[in-house]
């Protein structure tokens, strides 16, 4: 008796580990994808290259400061030949060489730019634009994740709903064997019948079997992208499979790829104008602080400055050319890339609609074919006992019950994601979910 209740009381413990091991989590579409927009690699990825080209613009800020530098110096002077001009005539002939054998100096540096052929204006003004062009490249991975997540989630959607169906379906399958078996042994049904039933019985457990697998791969993508732990089982909710607008506005649309580009082609023309830049000279205020000491000789402090730098790099006149004409060519073949892409979005904006009206209609059809399939079924099987049918009609019978029930059952998951990919293309996928 004791031993009987240690293994009922081990079992008991074996299923508690077991059910602890695997975390069920219930998920909705809006939650994965805010999951997915928050913890996934590709978010921080994102994330990163726009923190990256904020800190740039502080970079390209900074040119407009001064810039300040200071030093010092000490060298030992191993022979020095000594002359000044403060002393002259007798002076200098009654004057002591002074013994001069190291030399010391500091200095402070100063240099502010008060103009430069607006280059330091124009960098800023192209690293503000670089930094706009990739935040819309963040904004458009972002609807790319969410649709990757949400193609995940509704293809676990369906290897779940097949899962149940084939189940069904194996119940069934098994039931007609068992009555088959019964019949073939009081020689009402011919053995070759039994095992027609049989093959399909493991045809159904083998696509049951690769159904289960298909879940539990897509299970392991879609936790992994989302970083929950390794062991939970996602369960999906799906009572807003199907429904969805019948007529969606396509006339206009907003693409965050589309205002990168557009972004990218701004930066491109500041930098046109930093080209340029390089025809006029530089100017800007210098001054400075400096102090020597001569031991033995004489000592220098206190020797502030104040001035006005210019230079101008005469070779640019010949060199600068070439420059400016690459900066105008990637200019215009910027120009052309968004002409291009602006098609593009077009034709992918009127591709995913039809997709979507198809995949309305085809919602209504599945509908009518599964209300067809079992009564077919029905009535194929009423035949079948009453001798009027053969064993293919009824198995074949089954197999189209069995395939409408998939097919509904997909359909209305494909309104939803075809649903999800024309607001990708318009680019409102994030914006609606987020809402």
């Amino acid at each position: 008796m004791k031993s009987k209740l240690i293994a009922f009381l081990s079992l008991v413990l074996f299923c508690n580990l077991q059910s602890n091991a695997q975390q069920t989590k219930p998920l909705s579409i809006p939650d994965a994808v805010h999951l997915a927009l928050e913890q996934s690699d590709e978010s921080k990825i994102n994330q990163a290259q726009v923190t990256t080209s904020t800190h740039e613009v502080q970079v390209a800020k900074t040119l407009q400061y001064p810039d300040v530098t200071a030093g010092g110096q000490y060298r030992y002077l191993t022979h020095v030949d000594f002359s000044s001009d403060l002393l002259s005539g007798e002076d200098a002939e009654s004057s002591t060489i002074p013994d001069v054998n190291q030399f010391l100096m500091g200095n402070l540096d100063i240099s502010m730019p008060i103009f430069s052929g607006f280059k330091i204006k124009n960098t800023i003004e192209a690293s503000k634009n670089i930094l706009e062009a990739t935040t819309y490249k963040a904004k458009n991975n972002d609807e790319k994740l969410a649709l990757e997540t949400i193609n995940l989630y509704i293809s676990l959607y369906k290897a779940e709903q097949s899962i149940t169906m084939f189940e069904d379906n194996l119940v069934s399958a098994k039931q007609r064997v068992t009555d088959f078996t019964n019949m073939e042994q009081n020689g009402l049904l011919a053995r070759n019948d039994l095992l027609k039933a049989q093959l399909q019985e493991s045809q159904v457990q083998i696509s049951l079997e690769n159904a289960k697998k298909t879940k539990n791969i897509l299970n392991y993508r879609l936790v992994s992208l989302l970083k929950l732990p390794e062991d939970t089982k996602i369960e999906t909710i799906s009572e807003n499979f199907g429904i969805a607008p019948a007529t969606i506005e396509t006339d206009t649309f907003y693409r965050n790829d589309l205002e990168a580009l557009k972004a990218q082609e701004r930066a491109t023309e500041n930098q046109i104008k930093i080209a340029k830049g390089n025809y006029y000279p530089s100017i800007g205020i210098v001054g400075g602080y400096m102090a020597v000491d001569v031991p033995n000789a004489f000592t220098l402090t206190n020797a502030m400055n104040i001035g006005v730098g210019l230079s101008y790099n005469f070779s640019e006149i010949f060199k600068n050319k070439s420059e400016v004409a690459v900066a105008k060519s990637k200019a215009d073949e910027l120009k052309y890339t968004i002409d291009k892409a602006t098609d593009a979005i077009k034709v992918e904006i009127e591709n995913a609609s039809q997709e979507y009206q198809l995949a309305l209609k085809k919602l209504n059809l599945y509908a009518k074919s599964e209300e067809q399939a079992i009564e077919n079924y029905r009535i194929v099987k009423d035949k079948f006992d009453n001798g009027l049918a053969d064993t293919n009609d009824t198995l074949e019978a089954d197999l189209e019950q069995l395939q409408a029930k998939i097919n509904l059952a997909f359909a209305k998951a494909d309104i939803s994601q075809k649903y999800y990919e024309l607001l990708t293309a318009q680019g409102q996928l994030t914006t609606l979910i987020n809402n």
